[in-house]
């Protein structure tokens, strides 16, 4: 399987090699070369003008108007550099972007976290594509890419031009709180192809790209957002496993970098020195040794791995000096800026070296078009984030998905005239699942168990089950990420396991590490892993049952001893 995958990476690179250096010679040479409209802006800037450049600021638009007019005070106060999306709904969003745009002197850069589309952070009313997880099971590329094209289109109709995506963390650790079903999984060959597929598309499609989190996320027990993960792995192990991906998309030009949060030893043995503030990994590291010359951009510089040792703006003025572009999120840009140009007056820094950076910054904009910006026009807003394409697009990426382990006997043999009992577990209604086959099924009859159902709930359905001489079992984590533990409770456990035993086919519409906490559904004859519990992939999964569609995905983690990276039939 192993050498499959590399032969199927290779032959990704070697197909979109011209492409590849075609869009070589748009981004990196561009932002690192002179033009005329870069230079007449950097002449207008003051010397705190253009540290401003280098940060960016958060913004909501579902918080109120108050908390709106204050991040509109910071824009035109301090003139920033750019915007950081958060949650909202798109026409607030495009309100904001509009007004925020006007305040600015400069352009705003206009960021967002879209690993899987708008809906990632805009729920109302948009798209959210498969988790990248449900991705790394794909083995068809150019539907990845063609999804790097629709989130593009969907920034650009909303005025946003930088997405932090994709994730090429590797994930070899099912504890991760912060990665897990953000990445493409456990296979550095699986990740780096998927990656480069989703990368291009967005490109192509017009918009900047941040890979995240270098030098690699994946092998953590620890979130970032709330203390300092440390690595203890030798240079050797992050050199050829966690930075894998990094260093082959930044030879596939690469248009962003976002450094994590993580203390390091065996790269930097300063103590409690984050990655993302250590020169040795920002410039030695990744611009030098692996020859990125696209943006370099911070983690959230508001999070406590990053600030629970270097407090009051010593943060900024580190990461600063490490060799990033772009901060994320300071506490305190207005502090920040001060305490960079004090940082320059006293020699920690060089004017040449914030020129250079700024300069780039402002090429980048250049690059995007927004020498020439317009506002996001309103009309027809939803419609055009909402189209049929993409929709179409959406259920293609969960077909391609859907993963078989064990075998199809199972399903091969299933009668549609049989008395039939459909089950959904984990959660309190009808899904769609159900409805999806109920027409096919003559003789069927449908049950609901929820995560925390009793001892008799579960005796009354056993009871009803001997009934039926077919049983399809649907287990659903309705929370709203997927996690690596199900919610069921014992009782609903060891119901499951009996349920395996009697021949029940199962479709998982949950993150797959959490069959590694149900055991004896190892004996289950038929499992589709379908990843997560959306629409889309309930309607993949009836597809198969329905004899409509063939499983083509592949296990893109090892769950335990039973299910292991690249399973699929």
């Amino acid at each position: 399987m192993l050498k499959k995958t590399v032969s199927v990476f290779f032959w990704i690179i070697s197909f979109c090699a011209g492409v590849l250096a075609q869009q070589r010679d748009a981004f990196i040479p561009f932002i690192n070369s002179e033009h005329r409209w870069v230079d007449s802006v950097f002449n207008t800037l003051s010397d705190r003008d253009k540290v401003a450049q280098l940060f960016m600021v958060r913004a909501h638009s579902n918080l109120g108007q108050r908390y709106i007019d204050s991040v509109a005070g910071v824009i035109q106060r301090e003139q920033l550099g750019g915007i950081v999306l958060f949650q909202g709904g798109p026409v607030r969003h495009a309100h904001v972007i509009n007004r925020y745009q006007q305040l600015a002197k400069v352009p705003l850069l206009v960021a967002f976290d879209g690993e899987w589309g708008l809906g990632m952070r805009l729920a109302d009313s948009t798209v959210s594509f498969p988790y990248q997880m449900a991705l790394g099971a794909v083995q068809n590329e150019a539907l990845i890419y063609q999804m790097g094209l629709e989130v593009a289109r969907d920034f650009r109709r909303l005025g946003m031009n930088v997405n932090f995506a994709p994730v090429v963390d590797i994930n070899n650790n099912p504890r991760n709180p912060v990665i897990n079903y953000r990445s493409f999984g456990e296979n550095k060959y699986n990740v780096t192809s998927k990656g480069l597929a989703y990368m291009r598309g967005m490109m192509d499609g017009g918009i900047v790209t941040s890979l995240k989190h270098f030098p690699g996320h994946g092998d953590t027990d620890v979130d970032s957002h709330y203390d300092l993960p440390q690595l203890n792995f030798t240079a050797g192990h992050l050199d050829s496993l966690e930075m894998y991906p990094f260093r082959e998309l930044i030879n596939a030009g690469a248009s962003g970098v976002m450094v994590a949060h993580m203390n390091i030893p065996n790269l930097d043995n300063t103590p409690n020195l984050p990655s993302s503030l250590s020169k040795h990994i920002v410039t030695d590291i990744l611009k030098e040794r692996l020859g990125f010359k696209g943006l370099t951009f911070t983690d959230a510089m508001d999070m406590n791995g990053v600030v629970k040792h270097f407090r009051n703006g010593e943060a900024d003025v580190r990461a600063i000096i490490a060799g990033n572009d772009l901060l994320e999120l300071s506490q305190n840009s207005g502090r920040a800026i001060d305490m960079v140009l004090q940082a320059i007056k006293q020699g920690r820094l060089s004017q040449d070296d914030i020129d250079s950076r700024v300069k780039k910054v402002l090429a980048a904009k250049y690059w995007l078009g927004l020498n020439d910006l317009q506002p996001v026009q309103l009309t027809n807003l939803y419609h055009d984030l909402n189209r049929r394409q993409t929709e179409t697009l959406n259920q293609r990426l969960a077909d391609a998905s859907v993963t078989l382990l064990q075998s199809d006997s199972l399903i091969r043999a299933i009668d549609y005239n049989r008395r039939t009992a459909i089950i959904s577990i984990g959660t309190s209604e009808l899904s769609e699942f159900q409805h999806m086959l109920e027409w096919r099924f003559d003789n069927h009859m449908h049950y609901v168990l929820s995560a925390n159902a009793t001892a008799d709930d579960v005796a009354a359905m056993a009871t009803e089950l001997r009934r039926y001489s077919q049983i399809i079992v649907a287990l659903h984590d309705n929370r709203a990420r997927p996690r690596s533990t199900y919610n069921y409770n014992g009782t609903v456990r060891l119901f499951i396991n009996e349920l395996a035993y009697h021949n029940a086919i199962f479709c998982v519409f949950a993150n797959p590490y959490g069959l590694a906490g149900l055991p004896g559904i190892e004996r289950a004859k038929s499992i589709l892993v379908c990843y997560q519990n959306e629409d889309i992939m309930q309607r993949a999964a009836a597809k198969v049952i329905l004899k409509r569609l063939i499983p083509t995905g592949r296990l893109p983690v090892t769950v335990n001893a039973f299910f292991r990276y690249g399973d699929g039939r």
